[in-house]
Formats: C-alpha cells, sequence, structure tokens
C-alpha cells in the first residue's frame, strides 16, 4: 500500500472573504483566548498578505512577524492597529452565561 500524503491545513487558504475573516475572528474571540485570537488575526493577516497588513497597520514587516508570534503579548494599540489594517472591527455584547 503507498503512503497517503497529507497536506498541512492552512486556515489562510479559507479565509477568502469579509464574512468567513469576520466568522473566524469571532469564534477566536469566544473561545477568550488571547494567544488563540493572535494566530487567528495572523491567519488572516497570512490571507491579506503580511507586508499589505504591516503597511496598513502602519508598523514594520518584521515587528508584524514579531506581534503575531505564538506567546506574544501585543498591546491593545497594536491589536486595535491590527484589526484596523484588516477592516474589521471588535464589538461587545452582553454575555449572556453571566446574566
Amino acid at each position: 500500500m503507498k503512503p497517503v500524503k497529507v497536506a498541512r491545513f492552512d486556515a489562510a487558504d479559507y479565509l477568502d472573504s469579509e464574512e468567513a475573516i469576520a466568522a473566524y475572528l469571532n469564534a477566536a474571540l469566544e473561545e477568550g483566548d488571547a494567544d488563540l485570537l493572535m494566530a487567528a488575526i495572523a491567519d488572516v493577516a497570512k490571507a491579506r498578505g503580511i507586508a499589505k497588513v504591516a503597511s496598513d497597520a502602519g508598523v514594520g514587516r518584521e515587528s508584524l512577524y514579531k506581534t503575531l508570534a505564538p506567546g506574544s503579548k501585543p498591546k491593545l494599540e497594536t491589536v486595535f492597529k491590527l484589526m484596523h489594517a484588516l477592516g474589521v472591527k471588535l464589538t461587545v455584547a452582553p454575555d449572556t452565561a453571566h446574566a
């Protein structure tokens, strides 16, 4: 039997619409895990093009890679810049689980 070749999954390959990007980031936000959110932002940045996102956010490309690295703790201001560069915004809703 021949070995099965498996391609590595890359979420960026599927983030091809504004709706898909918004749903993906919302799902990450709902988990309440900052590292997961930053990983999702990194996937979206990759889908949009790292160089373009860095330029739009007003940061250097290398700085963006460091910001998006696992375990990074970016400033909230930086997250806002990235979200703006990605064309999305954060919103607040009541947490019905704590109502």
